[in-house]
């Protein structure tokens, strides 16, 4: 599978990268087994870049995902984790199980998320999450949704991320966020390499050529793209599907299924389109996707094998479905 280096850095990423938030019980719980053979079936199809963060099922993620990744050779692959949200215990370890989802996870509430974008809170989760991981280095380690926090974001945490960039205990640093104002101010004011943008470089939302995506260009910098199917509607356009975890609008459903037209004139899967439309950036150095199952993996990495000719993205361009300024 073809790798790019991200910015200046020594970091190399494969095209397809492996999220792991699904195995950190996103929604719903994953069998152990099953997580562990789903980072077996990334490794199989010449994955090599694996994402997690202490937000994901308060750790078990990445708990799982060093588990599944210690017999590897360390230097064949590349992990990033995130800092931004601290874990700290719960008296007594927590209740017998959690009510419900803990943000999103189906785990025991064991430990409360806590934000904390100070220096000493980033060198705190990177030491924790090294521990959680089993490894005694981070390839790249990303600010986790800074939305709220942008001073102490630029202040305190991302100068600490320099300091231990330089001290090698992190390769590569950036952000990771679903919007492109705040990472475009990364790209721009800090020496960040990668930013990681969820969302805003779709087929359906094509938001970071008005900012980020030119910003990154100019500066040598690398993005990594993320929720390639916006949380299900690029996936399977149907009514009831979801656009950004939430109800899909009617006007959006509508463009999605224009835009299957489309792509399977052409002979391509929309989701095949999808996950091929942000790798046509020279700036985007990878796409991220989110798998719990073995079947997952495989199928994303099939997809991503399809070719789609270049005719295609003409189309949709003539037929205004994707534009070269941004939505």
């Amino acid at each position: 599978m073809r790798r790019n280096r991200l910015g200046s850095s020594a970091v190399e990423v494969t095209e397809l990268s492996f999220g792991a938030a699904a195995i950190g019980n996103l929604f719903s719980a994953v069998e152990p087994e099953r997580a562990a053979a789903a980072v077996d079936a990334a490794w199989d199809e010449g994955i090599r870049y694996f994402d997690t963060a202490p937000h994901y099922g308060l750790g078990l993620s990445e708990r799982r995902l060093g588990e599944a990744l210690r017999a590897r050779p360390r230097d064949s692959y590349v992990l990033s984790t995130k800092v931004g949200r601290v874990l700290d215990p719960l008296p007594d370890g927590g209740p017998e199980r959690s009510e419900g989802l803990s943000e999103g996870f189906a785990v025991r509430a064991t430990h409360r998320r806590r934000w904390d974008f100070s220096a000493a809170g980033v060198r705190r989760s990177i030491e924790d999450s090294l521990q959680r991981l089993g490894l005694d280095r981070i390839d790249i380690a990303y600010l986790h949704d800074p939305d709220d926090h942008a001073e102490a974001a630029f202040h305190e945490a991302y100068p600490e991320l320099e300091k231990l960039r330089a001290e090698g205990v992190i390769g590569a640093i950036g952000a990771g966020m679903n919007q492109t104002a705040m990472l475009t101010r990364f790209v721009r004011d800090t020496d960040a390499d990668v930013v990681l943008c969820a969302g805003r470089y779709t087929l359906l939302d094509q938001s970071a050529l008005t900012d980020l995506l030119p910003a990154a260009a100019a500066r040598g910098r690398s993005v990594v793209v993320g929720g390639v199917f916006n949380s299900g509607l690029l996936a399977d356009p149907r009514p009831g599907a979801t656009y950004d975890y939430a109800a899909a609008p009617l006007n959006l459903l509508d463009r999605a299924l224009r835009l299957k037209a489309v792509t399977e004139g052409h002979g391509v899967p929309l989701r095949a389109a999808a996950l091929h439309y942000p790798l046509t950036h020279p700036a985007v150095a990878g796409v991220l996707v989110g798998t719990r199952s073995p079947d997952e993996v495989r199928d994303a990495a099939a997809l991503l094998r399809r070719p789609v000719p270049d005719d295609l993205w003409d189309e949709l361009r003539d037929e205004g479905l994707l534009t070269e300024n941004g939505n």
